[in-house]
């Protein structure tokens, strides 16, 4: 979080560098949402309040951007996906 690539690409194969970077970019994604959220939470500031939760769901829509584009080049996290509704669905019965 707050900068650190979690990953040392240099020791990432050639053929899963471009996954691996947008993996990357999901966990900014979604650590970014995390912060906002929670200081939206805390602050007694209604403007500040308004202006990070639309900050967080911005930050929703580049993670809804970066993760289509990893389902585009990644056909086993389809799959996966796939599979993990399914046992959701199984489990709950919706």
């Amino acid at each position: 979080m707050f900068g650190q690539v979690p990953i040392d690409l240099s020791q990432v194969k050639e053929e899963n560098i471009d996954k691996e970077i947008l993996r990357t970019a999901i966990i900014a994604e979604l650590d970014a949402i995390n912060v906002y959220e929670q200081m939206a939470a805390r602050s007694k500031n209604t403007d500040l309040k308004i202006v990070l939760m639309d900050i967080a769901n911005e930050e929703k829509t580049h993670m809804g951007e970066f993760l289509e584009l990893l389902l585009r080049l990644d056909p086993q996290q389809v799959k996966e996906l796939a599979e993990g509704k399914g046992e959701i669905e199984e489990l709950l019965g919706k």
